[in-house]
Parts: C-alpha cells; sequence; structure tokens
C-alpha cells in the first residue's frame, strides 16, 4: 500500500493566494508523517479562480524543485491536466502525472511517454471546470471502467508502458453520492483493469452526504470509505489526514497479513496472560 498526502491545493487558501514556503512546508510535514506520495497542483478544485498555464507551471516547478531538494527520496505527484505543464513537472523532479482529466489534453500521452514519469488516469466526463448538467450513467461502474480501459489502451498507444500506468475512478469527479457509493461497493471490477488502482475518497462530498457531516468533520467517513476500497482491491489511497490514514492503512494490511505487528505482548508471556 502507498499512502499520499493531498496537499490544500498546494496553497493554503484553496488559490486566493500563492505562497511558495506554505506548499513546501505542507509536503515536507506529510511525509515527515509519514506520507509515501506527496500529490501537489496549482489550480483549486471546484469554483476557484482561474490559473493560466503560465501561472500554474510557476506554481507548481519551484514546490517540486523544493520538495525533491529536501527529500530526494520522497515521491512527488502533480495533479494537472495540462501537458506543458506535466513536462515542466517532470523535469523538475516529479515521477508522477495524477491527470483527473483522463488524457482529456490531445498532447498529455506523448509528454509522459516521453519522460520515466508514471501517470494516474482518473475517470472524468467532460471538460475540467467547465459547469455540466446532473451526472447520469446506465450503469456508473461499467461506464467507468470502459472509459479506464479505453484511456489505457490510448495510454499505451502512445508509448506508455503498462508498468507506468496508474488507475482511478474519481469517486465524485462528475458523479453523485449514489454513483460513488456504487463504485465503491463494486470496486473490484475496477481493481480487475490490469493497473494499481488508486482512491481519492478523503472529505469527498459523497461522505458528507452519507452521513450528514460538513467539510472538516468526515475523517471518521473517510477513513472507513478508504478501508473499503481496501478491501475491494485499491492499493494507493490519497487522504488529507496522513497520521489517522497510515493507522488505518497499517491495520487493514496487518488484519489481510500483508503487515506483521510491530511488537507480539499481549498473551505471549510464560505468566502474566490474564
Amino acid at each position: 500500500m502507498a499512502v499520499i498526502n493531498r496537499t490544500p491545493d498546494s496553497f493554503h487558501d484553496k488559490g486566493a493566494t500563492f505562497a511558495l514556503d506554505r506548499a513546501v512546508e505542507s509536503a515536507l510535514r506529510a511525509a515527515d508523517l509519514g506520507a509515501d506520495w506527496v500529490d501537489i497542483g496549482g489550480v483549486p478544485f471546484g469554483r476557484g479562480p482561474a490559473v493560466s498555464t503560465a501561472e500554474e507551471i510557476d506554481r507548481i516547478v519551484p514546490v517540486v524543485e523544493a520538495i525533491t531538494a529536501a527529500r530526494p527520496d520522497l515521491v512527488v505527484s502533480v495533479d494537472t491536466n495540462r501537458a506543458d505543464v506535466a513536462e515542466q513537472a517532470i523535469a523538475a523532479g516529479a515521477a508522477v502525472i495524477n491527470d483527473t482529466s483522463g488524457l482529456g489534453d490531445d498532447r498529455m500521452a506523448a509528454a509522459i511517454a516521453a519522460s520515466g514519469a508514471h501517470v494516474v488516469i482518473t475517470h472524468s466526463v467532460g471538460p475540467p471546470r467547465v459547469e455540466k448538467p446532473p451526472a447520469r450513467y446506465d450503469d456508473v461502474v461499467a461506464e467507468v471502467r470502459a472509459f479506464l480501459s479505453d484511456r489505457m489502451a490510448r495510454a499505451r498507444a502512445a508509448g506508455i508502458p503498462q508498468e507506468r500506468l496508474i488507475i482511478d475512478p474519481g469517486h465524485d469527479l462528475d458523479k453523485n453520492t449514489l454513483h460513488s457509493l456504487e463504485l465503491t461497493r463494486r470496486l473490484d471490477e475496477i481493481a480487475s483493469l490490469d493497473a494499481p488502482l488508486l482512491v481519492a475518497v478523503s472529505n469527498k462530498d459523497f461522505i458528507g452526504e452519507s452521513i450528514d457531516r460538513p467539510q472538516g468533520e468526515r475523517l471518521s467517513g473517510s477513513l472507513a470509505a478508504m478501508t473499503a476500497c481496501i478491501l475491494a482491491g485499491a492499493r494507493i489511497v490519497r487522504m488529507h489526514d496522513v497520521a489517522e490514514a497510515i493507522d488505518a492503512v497499517r491495520m487493514t494490511e496487518a488484519i489481510l497479513g500483508w503487515r506483521a505487528p510491530v511488537r507480539l505482548e499481549h498473551n505471549t508471556h510464560p505468566t502474566r496472560n490474564v
């Protein structure tokens, strides 16, 4: 298992401003807490301010350079759907491009193929940050699986080796809560595709709507959803609360027999086993 920390949009106030030191500090703190990867992005999610390609590069590249200089062992993932940004991020030291548009940029696959980077192919519908009609699927799991399979084939045709492909079903991306719950229940159907499966469920709206909790009060629900996804085949999880996620992942690994307990004391002594 790998645990990825999603830094807060890589800038602390969801895009209103950008502060390099805050972004780097957040990523390094996540690494100190045990994150295997840190995922950074230069464009805020949702309805935040628009960011040009040049500005996105100006935000991302110094962060990647600073993190890799301070922690060369840490995997840095960059969240972008622009090939120009991906190229600059990889040159700065990023090892993974997390493309939430599912290779929507015609140049993205070729840009990654020309490098040694991995790519996360995520299911979404239409261009990012564009208003869309209500989400509708006849069978959300089958349609997500078919989309990912098609985009994996597109990536291989562009020259990206199979071993550098990672897939993400895109919980909540162009999906309503019922769709995300269905994806979680039937995640084994997505996991059957021949690529490591990443899930990003932390603090998502499908959790908030399921248990009626606002942003900032969804940790328990996020950990429950994450664990369900691991049991169904997820092997990479992207979470905001690193310490709590690490504990939950390690416990799940121990239950599944993938990780030995750190110590054995309970009912193991010659005496005092009451």
